[in-house]
């Protein structure tokens, strides 16, 4: 039998209550280890293990709607049956939701046109115990129009120094955001946010969250981003949001991607 080499794209959703993120770590449970162990598996665990590359990296406790990885894999199956075999052997807090085929020159990482994330917050006055996996928390009052204001400040090319945790691994911390924007989703209770740009920093969409409810609640300036991009002090920005109320919603590829179809330049 000749063996050939077929490249999968995946694309796929998880819960990230009982992971360690997504990227391998020794002696815990993550989502690129599951995966990994289940592609291996239908290979017929080959003698040169199958790795997955994904688009990027979420921390413990955060969510994925749409993932992308893709591995090579030694023999040809049908997508369908891909698609198939993954999905019965996975744990229940993953599913995969597309299998294709595609060119050995598609990387899930480098390839990368930009990304779309998501946060809920929920805004009861004590948390709701069958939120407290799937949203952060926040029980003062928030003025939406100051909120609007400032997440107008967050559009453009800036660098997001202020905005990003230590132990980035990142070459530079310039990023451009394309949207930035709300929605009051008053029969759940909930402030939902969303920001889709060319890349993220580590942490970075958390630590905007809680700046942006630090404004709403009157706790700064309305336009204090604009000073946390000149001064480019992290503990300026003080609050990081919770990982759970943190979605990984879309990622974009610059053939499927019209509005901004220039593939970043940088490492994400």
């Amino acid at each position: 039998m000749i063996l050939i080499s077929i490249r999968y794209k995946i694309i796929f959703s998880y819960d990230g209550t009982n992971f360690c993120g997504f990227q391998v770590q020794p002696n815990q449970r993550t989502v690129q280890g599951e995966i990994t162990k289940v592609v291996n598996q239908i290979a017929k665990n080959p003698s040169k293990p199958i790795k997955i590359c994904g688009s990027g990296r979420t921390d413990s406790g955060v969510h994925a709607l749409a993932q992308v990885a893709h591995f090579d894999f030694p023999f040809k199956i049908a997508s369908n049956h891909m698609f198939k075999a993954l999905n019965s052997m996975l744990p229940l807090d993953i599913v995969v939701k597309k299998v294709n085929i595609v060119s050995k020159d598609f990387h899930a990482r480098f390839d990368v046109s930009g990304k779309r994330y998501m946060y809920r917050i929920d805004l009861g006055q004590f948390r709701d115990p069958f939120k407290r996996f799937y949203t952060g928390h926040w029980r003062g009052k928030l003025d939406l129009n100051k909120i609007q204001v400032a997440l107008n400040d967050l559009i453009g090319t800036h660098d997001f120094t202020s905005f990003v945790a230590s132990g980035s691994e990142a070459r530079s911390n310039i990023r451009t955001i394309y949207e930035a924007t709300y929605h009051l989703d008053s029969s759940n209770n909930e402030l939902r946010f969303e920001f889709y740009g060319n890349g993220f920093l580590y942490n970075m969409v958390r630590i905007i969250v809680g700046v942006l409810v630090e404004i709403g609640s009157g706790y700064r300036d309305v336009h204090d981003i604009l000073r946390l991009y000149r001064i480019k002090d992290r503990t300026q920005a003080r609050r990081t949001a919770s990982p759970q109320g943190l979605y990984l919603k879309h990622v974009y590829y610059e053939y499927e991607d019209p509005k901004h179809p220039t593939k970043s330049s940088y490492k994400i």
